[in-house]
């Protein structure tokens, strides 16, 4: 795939999936009305606006990767042609669902409303299902050894502190 079209790609699954994700349908749940904080205290609202700025950069730019790095999209239709191991990639092999969920469970906190954060417990179990069934399968499929060895040094889901460096 060449890089326009990859670039495109990648946009348009932004726009469609992560978007709807993490922002349509907290607000269809929400309608982004605060309630009473949890725990009563505004800490937690904190904790939550923290999320949500702490996801952003970490979605955008791995759909960035995937495009401009891998020459594909994160879309399974038109995946990347290049294993993409850079970025936040060098800490955690999802940064692009740990991303999502730090927002989904940001706004569950900013908001105060316990059925956002069983939304983002939801969502992670659905991705954690989708990597291990699907995702896992076939990047080894795709990229076997070179796949092998980035599974064998970055972890699934919790971030390593430590970038892992290729080769």
């Amino acid at each position: 795939m060449r890089k326009p079209i990859a670039i495109l790609g990648s946009a348009v699954f932004f726009v469609v999936v992560p978007c709807t994700i993490a922002g349509l349908v907290p607000w269809w749940i929400t309608r982004w009305q605060l309630r009473d904080p949890f725990l009563g205290t505004w800490m937690t609202q904190a904790v939550g606006v923290i999320l949500i700025v702490a996801g952003l950069p970490g979605l955008v730019d791995s759909i960035r990767r995937f495009a401009v790095e891998g020459f594909g999209t994160p879309a399974p239709v038109a995946p990347t042609q290049t294993l993409v191991v850079t970025g936040f990639y060098r800490h955690v092999r999802s940064p692009m669902y740990l991303s999502v969920l730090a927002i989904i469970l940001g706004q569950g906190l900013l908001f105060g409303d316990w059925r956002l954060i069983a939304y983002g417990a939801a969502f992670w179990t659905v991705c954690h299902l989708f990597v291990i069934a699907y995702e896992e399968p076939t990047l080894h499929r795709a990229f076997s050894a070179e796949y092998e060895a980035y599974q064998r040094n970055v972890p699934r889901w919790l971030p390593r502190l430590t970038p892992w460096r290729k080769g």
